[in-house]
This record gives structure tokens, C-alpha cells and sequence, in this order.
């Protein structure tokens, strides 16, 4: 059965903290407060075009679902588990801060049919959750996360390369702590410089660079393939463009429209260079799942290029439905 998310975005409801990274207004494209005809309106919209072969879960995104008015939260988790109760909808999934956590906000989540707890980890280096203005430490992450987990949620885990105080090193470490907390699924939201926030400010006062795009394809491309080598489910990478972020709300950074299809190309790239290692003509043909042809080919065709440039190969690549998905034969 395939998986379709209903995304309703409470935008920095809760949040006891305003990160320097953030401007969730315009990361979300929405101006307005959320309550329950609100959360409603959008579901019905979403579920008239759902079909019904199709597991389906209400996700509360944006803010701190979890430390918003308690009020409101049971209001916005009542409206979500009548939709469980007449079997439209299989489960909720909400986002938190790992330090939002404690036994009575799980049995509230638990009551109302949450099956799904994504933690904003952003970075497990205490420095660097510091320069961040983050108000929440390492050992917050591993508690809390412990806690969903022996709860009998489904964990999620996001972390964000390139943050103040970040290096390739810090955000790998990162990468493994989170492996070491075994969540089902995970996020990689590369730092991108949102319009007026305090991350803004401080890149334009010179106090901070962004990671370049390929800088930023080369670690999410590692951290992927760590993830995935561990069992764990990556739902995305690169941020989604609100229209918002669109229209100028992005005054720096590796963003790009099509990142996350980037990503999957440079990890094909490494898969191509493997199988070619031993190559002993300048021209190769390899095979690929029809499902992968563009990303095996690369952006602009970058990954043939590459071959040709660096290998001095001249590379195709066909579509053969007998190859599974994300590998790559003769």
C-alpha cells in the first residue's frame, strides 16, 4: 500500500526558542494560525484526492507540536483522530523538539492515534546546537528520542549539515549519533539562509558561510547513504519550496529545486565509478531500473560527463526493468 502524508503546518506554535536558523512563516509559506476547521478544511481537500489504495496520515509539521497550548493541541488531535475513528486515515504523525518529550505528552499522543514522532535533532555537537541558539543539548536528543522509541512510536529523526559552527566532521558525527538511535525514517534538511532571520543578519555581517551546493550535495549524498545502509527510511532531503521561499525568501545557501534528485545522482555516480573500476575500453554500457534513468544520467547529464571527463569514458545508460531499483549492471 502506498503512503500519502495530509502536511498541516502550525508554524512556530510552541517553539520556546527561536533557533537562528528559523523563519517558519516563510519556510511554510503560511501566514496564518491553525485550529481545527482550519486542520479540517485541508484534510477533506487532501482526502478528495486520495485514493483509496493509498495508507494515509495527517502530519502536524512546523513549530513544536508538542509544546504548543495543550488546548489546542487536543483540539487539532481530536479533528485528525475522528478521521482514524471512520478508517479514512491511518495514523498521525506530528514534529517536536527532542526536548518536548515526557511520559504525559506520550499518552496524550498515544490516546489520540499518533503513530509517528519526528524529532528536530538539526545537530548532536553541543557547540554547535549552542551557536545555534537551539536551548536544547545532546543528551536532550538521546533522552528523548529513547523515550518515543520505548514508547511504541515510530521515531523520526532531522538534522541539518552546515549550521554556525558546523564542519564535515561535526555533521558525520551527527549523522552516526542519530544511526545510534535507531529511528525508522529520517530528514536531511540542508541550512539554508532564510530571509529575516537571525541567520540572515549573521551572514550578511560576514559572521557565516553557507555550505556551497556541492559542498552540501557531497555530505547529504554521505549521509543518505549511511542512513540507508542502516535500515533507515530517508523521507527527504533538501527543503521543500513554499512559494514563499520562491519569491526571495531565500538570501543564501545550497537550495535548489531539484536537490534531493541531486543527492540521488551523486550516490549513483559512486555506484557508476565502482562497476567501471576494472573497465578496459573507453566506451561502457550500463543498465539501470527505468524508474532511475534520469538520476543515474545525472542533472544536465553531470554524471556522464564526469565519466567522460575524469575516466575518459564514454558512458550510456539503459533502462532495464530486471535491474532493481538503485543498483546498477552490465
Amino acid at each position: 500500500m502506498r503512503k500519502k502524508n495530509i502536511p498541516i503546518f502550525v508554524s512556530h506554535a510552541g517553539c520556546p526558542n527561536a533557533c537562528v536558523f528559523c523563519n517558519q512563516r516563510r519556510i511554510t509559506g503560511q501566514q496564518n494560525s491553525m485550529n481545527a476547521a482550519a486542520a479540517k478544511a485541508i484534510i477533506d481537500t487532501a482526502l478528495s484526492t486520495i485514493s483509496a489504495d493509498e495508507k494515509v496520515e495527517i502530519a502536524y509539521f512546523g513549530g513544536s507540536f508538542t509544546a504548543i497550548d495543550v488546548g489546542l493541541q487536543t483540539e487539532l488531535l481530536e479533528t485528525a483522530h475522528s478521521y482514524i475513528q471512520d478508517g479514512r486515515v491511518q495514523g498521525i504523525r506530528i514534529s517536536t523538539r527532542p526536548d518536548c518529550i515526557d511520559n504525559e505528552v506520550l499518552r496524550r499522543m498515544k490516546k489520540y492515534g499518533v503513530t509517528t514522532i519526528e524529532l528536530g535533532v538539526q545537530s548532536t555537537d553541543d557547540d554547535v546546537l549552542r551557536q545555534c541558539k537551539r536551548g536544547h543539548t545532546w543528551e536532550d536528543v538521546f533522552n528523548g528520542a529513547r523515550m518515543v522509541s520505548a514508547a511504541g512510536f515510530d521515531l523520526g529523526l532531522q538534522m541539518m549539515p552546515g549550521l554556525p559552527g558546523d564542519t564535515a566532521e561535526k555533521v558525520m558525527r551527527t549523522a552516526a549519533d542519530i544511526v545510534s538511535l535507531k529511528p525508522v525514517c529520517a530528514r536531511i534538511y540542508p541550512t539554508l539562509v532564510i530571509a529575516d532571520s537571525p541567520l540572515c543578519d549573521m551572514y550578511e555581517r560576514g559572521e557565516y558561510v553557507p555550505l556551497s551546493l556541492e559542498q552540501a550535495i557531497e555530505q547529504c549524498a554521505a549521509i543518505y547513504s549511511l542512513f540507508t545502509q542502516n535500515g533507515i527510511e530517508v523521507l527527504r532531503v533538501g527543503l521543500m519550496a513554499s512559494e514563499s521561499l520562491a519569491d526571495g525568501g531565500i538570501a543564501a545557501g545550497p537550495f535548489h529545486p531539484s536537490f534531493g534528485e541531486l543527492v540521488e545522482s551523486r550516490l549513483y555516480r559512486g555506484r557508476i565509478l565502482r562497476m567501471l573500476e576494472d573497465a578496459d575500453s573507453e566506451n561502457a554500457v550500463l543498465r539501470v531500473h527505468p524508474r532511475e534513468i534520469s538520476k543515474a544520467i545525472g542533472n544536465r547529464r553531470c554524471n556522464i560527463a564526469y565519466m567522460k571527463e575524469k575516466c575518459n569514458i564514454n558512458l550510456a545508460i539503459k533502462a532495464d526493468e530486471n535491474v532493481e531499483v538503485g543498483s546498477v549492471m552490465w
